[in-house]
This record gives structure tokens, C-alpha cells and sequence, in this order.
């Protein structure tokens, strides 16, 4: 299961969730799904304006675990 810690960035950086959207371009609601781990798919130009807006990695924001607790029902 990957684990999407924007949160964690946002904290560091001490950046509202309000400025990355408009920085990042994504509207709340996306930026929202995204935090929740509640999305499929993300794409690359996207994680790369994430990254570049947070200034981090790809792995600073992406985590994968092995728990197989997968709360999605897949």
C-alpha cells in the first residue's frame, strides 16, 4: 500500500494546504483526496509541481508499506 504524506510536507515547510493548491494549480478538493489516500492514480507532472512547490522528493511524499490492512475492499 503506498502512504501519501503531503501532510507531513506541508508541516515542515509550514505551508497551508490553501497555498499549495494555488501554487501546485490542483483545486481543494483534489489536494484533499490526495491527503485521504483516497486516489488511484496520480500523474507525474503533478508530483513533479508537488515536489517542486514542497522543495522535496518523490519519496519524501510517497511511503510504501506492506500492511495488507487495505481498507479500499481491492
Amino acid at each position: 500500500m503506498i502512504i501519501i504524506n503531503i501532510d507531513v510536507m506541508l508541516a515542515k515547510r509550514k505551508m497551508s494546504v490553501t497555498e499549495l493548491t494555488e501554487r501546485v494549480g490542483l483545486t481543494m478538493a483534489n489536494i484533499s483526496l490526495l491527503k485521504n489516500g483516497k486516489v488511484k492514480a496520480i500523474k507525474l507532472s503533478t508530483l513533479n509541481k508537488i515536489c517542486e512547490v514542497l522543495e522535496c522528493q518523490p519519496g519524501d511524499i510517497l511511503e510504501y508499506s506492506d500492511n495488507n490492512d487495505d481498507t479500499t475492499g481491492q
